[in-house]
């Protein structure tokens, strides 16, 4: 059965993820993808992110999968009681998940029914695309992921595709929405709300 947290900003909502656990993370090991945002400028949300999963008790095992060898990676997430991809260039992480077979990886991990927490660029590779994404990030964040020759699939696992960081100010976020949503089964969810994913239930839940 499928278990998605799917966040735009996890430090934010990380008062539902216990529950969302069965108030069962502690000790748990997670292995930390921060791919995304190694060719970010901005990156205070990395260790934020960080800080709180070691809040609930969890063991961090950090992976970056762009430079790691092939057998560190299988073993890492092998290993892994949860995965949890943080957010930035969801080009570049893309092109890194495909290149590494970390997609694969990361996909059988959904399947086993292991949780998969995901942060902006994070939750939107789930999807079945993030062609739509070009209208959120800066033009020249394609640019980073020449390898992805303009073939933006994604993972797949789920019909619908995040819109993070929503807001009515955010008109990159508009812009999306008005050009994509008859094509695609468009979620947008701000910084304080999280998608849950369990087995066949989505919802759409707010931290206080």
């Amino acid at each position: 059965m499928i278990n998605l947290f799917l966040t735009s900003y996890f430090t934010r909502v990380v008062e539902l993820f216990p529950r969302f656990t069965g108030n069962t993370c502690f000790n748990k090991r997670v292995v930390f993808i921060p791919t995304a945002n190694i060719v970010e400028t901005v990156n205070f949300y990395v260790d934020s992110d960080k800080k709180e999963l070691e809040k609930l008790g969890l063991v961090i095992d950090e992976l970056e999968i762009s430079t790691a060898p092939q057998n560190e990676i299988i073993e890492k997430i092998f290993q892994a009681d949860y995965v949890f991809m943080e957010g930035g260039n969801s080009f570049f992480l893309l092109q890194e998940l495909k290149r590494t077979g970390t997609d694969a990886l990361v996909t059988e991990h959904i399947r086993k029914g292991k949780i998969y927490i995901g942060c902006s660029a994070g939750s939107m590779v789930v999807s079945k695309t993030i062609e739509y994404e070009k209208y959120m990030d800066e033009p020249d964040d394609v640019t980073a992921a020449p390898g992805l020759a303009n073939d933006f699939t994604a993972l797949g696992i789920v019909d619908f595709s995040v819109v993070p960081h929503y807001d009515p100010d955010n008109k990159p976020a508009q812009e999306i929405i008005k050009l994509y949503s008859e094509q695609y089964n468009l979620r947008p969810i701000s910084d304080n709300q999280v998608i849950t994913v369990v087995g066949n239930r989505v919802e759409i839940e707010s931290a206080e």
